[in-house]
């Protein structure tokens, strides 16, 4: 891989640190040297500061924006998506696919942090990997870390605490919050490479979902940021090669090919036991899907909307 996602997360990341005070952000560095900026979690946060984390979930491989929309009669705006290296943007660093547990601490893990350990399974398929001399990473919690976690974070990339960044907002913040819906291009990306698709094949991404409001806690946050992919997110990729393949897979990409699909996604989460891993993993995914293929200029639309389920998701 070429694209150092860690340097360039880290242009970013220090871009935010020195704008702190218009970001309504808070940085601050911990004895063992580790950096905290915080965009939510005691910090007000806000629009611009969730657009900048999910950048810099990212890597700053995308342009995110919001837009404005229309949701049940409603003017409604939506969190926008455009990535020209989808990949290396979504699936390299934005997918939260890093459980950081130590001791009483937990957070979803994504940025380029993971690209830099590379210990899942993703990074061996598609053959990702990158030595840093910086390592930067988001964390989806609503606790501030502290020395224990860059220690743990340090062993598994080889960058040292004092040589590490984490920035963090739970859900139900407005950084938090946005930097979720702006995981649209994401789901889609994931759920093709869950179904085998050759994902290199993808040249550029869009995608958009309504911006769900800002939750009392983090459960019902969770809920609400799934609904609006789930349910009003919609995605076009860019693709080349054959378009029999696409065919055969693209009625299986929307989240209406699950089993699961059609309940606000916090009732099928406390169906489960609220354990991820007892739901359908390929629910996880927009609501509409939209190839164009740049080789023959054919284009396959597959899913649709679904607004009934966010307005009594969003308590419209």
């Amino acid at each position: 891989m070429t694209i150092s996602l860690n340097q360039r997360a880290f242009e970013l990341v220090d871009w935010a640190a020195q704008s702190a005070d218009d970001l309504r952000i808070t940085v601050s560095k911990l004895p063992g040297g580790g950096r905290v900026i915080d965009f939510g979690v005691e910090a007000a946060g806000g629009l611009q500061a969730g657009i900048e984390l999910a950048r810099l979930c990212m890597s700053g491989l995308s342009d995110v924006c919001v837009t404005p929309g229309e949701l049940n009669g409603n003017a409604w705006p939506q969190v926008s998506v455009s990535t020209d290296p989808p990949v290396a943007a979504c699936l390299g660093s934005q997918y939260a696919g890093w459980k950081i547990s130590v001791d009483d601490f937990f957070g979803m893990g994504s940025g380029p942090m993971r690209v830099a350990a590379a210990s899942e399974e993703l990074f061996d398929t598609l053959s990702f990997g990158e030595s840093a001399d910086w390592c930067v990473g988001v964390l989806e919690t609503n606790h501030l870390p502290g020395d224990e976690v860059f220690a743990y974070i340090a062993e598994k990339t080889g960058i040292a605490a004092n040589a590490t960044t984490l920035a963090v907002a739970p859900t139900s913040s407005q950084a938090g919050n946005l930097q979720v819906v702006a995981r649209s291009v994401k789901t889609a990306l994931h759920k093709l490479f869950e179904l085998g698709f050759d994902v290199n094949r993808i040249a550029s991404g869009f995608g958009s979902a309504p911006l769900s409001p800002v939750a009392k806690d983090d459960l019902t946050g969770i809920g609400r940021t799934n609904d609006a992919i789930l349910y009003g997110g919609r995605v076009t990729l860019w693709v080349t090669g054959d378009d029999d393949t696409i065919a055969e897979v693209g009625p299986k990409v929307p989240a209406s090919a699950s089993a699961s699909y059609g309940k606000p996604f916090l009732e099928i989460f406390e169906e489960a036991g609220h354990d991820f891993y007892a739901i359908d993993p390929h629910l996880f995914s927009p609501a509409e899907i939209v190839f164009q293929n740049l080789d023959t200029g054919r284009v396959q639309s597959f899913g649709k909307t679904n607004p009934s389920v966010l307005v009594k998701s969003f308590g419209l």
